[in-house]
């Protein structure tokens, strides 16, 4: 009886030994000579292409940029004529236009706070039409160019002095995308 119940355990135990003699025989050998390492390769690989620095070229933020705030031209009181100092600033949007000439641009006419509302749209659009007719003057051509008036809607000073007026009384020029 004993040896029937030694049997099986005896059974196990040389299928064990057996499967463990069997991986072992089965396992890699290390190679007697190791490869050679791999040549270094000499290729001409191209740089990162740059990434730009700063606004698009042709974009409205290129164009404030590049005016460096004369894409603004500012106002006497009641007055919508183009003085020399817009006419300066106004020059160097003509010559930003003429660099890309697929560009529109729409000129913004704005009045400060004093008078009516009827009033201050109708001297908005005349500062508006007033850059814009100086522009069309240097070679901008009128197509690109459209008006509006914001009259005293829009100020970008909202004191009641006249350092505020002064800032509010204006004719501002953006690029259309």
């Amino acid at each position: 009886m004993i040896r029937s119940a030694l049997k099986p355990a005896l059974q196990a135990t040389t299928l064990l030994v057996a499967s463990s003699l069997a991986l072992a025989a089965c396992s890699k050998k290390a190679p007697a000579e190791l490869p050679p390492p791999p040549a270094p390769t000499t290729t001409t690989e191209a740089p990162p292409p740059a990434t730009p620095q700063g606004p698009a070229p042709g974009s409205q933020a290129d164009f404030a940029q590049q005016m460096m705030g004369k894409d603004t031209i500012y106002f006497d009181t009641d007055k919508f004529n183009v003085d020399a100092d817009d006419q300066a600033a106004l020059a160097q949007q003509a010559q930003w236009l003429a660099k890309y000439p697929a560009k529109k641009a729409t000129i913004e006419g704005h009045a400060d706070e004093r008078g009516t509302r009827e009033y201050n749209l109708a001297l908005g659009e005349r500062r508006a039409n007033a850059a814009k007719n100086y522009l069309v003057s240097l070679g901008v051509d009128a197509g690109r160019l459209t008006t509006v008036s914001y009259g005293k809607e829009r100020p970008v000073a909202l004191g009641s002095d006249e350092a505020s007026w002064a800032k509010n009384r204006r004719a501002v020029t953006v690029t259309i995308d």
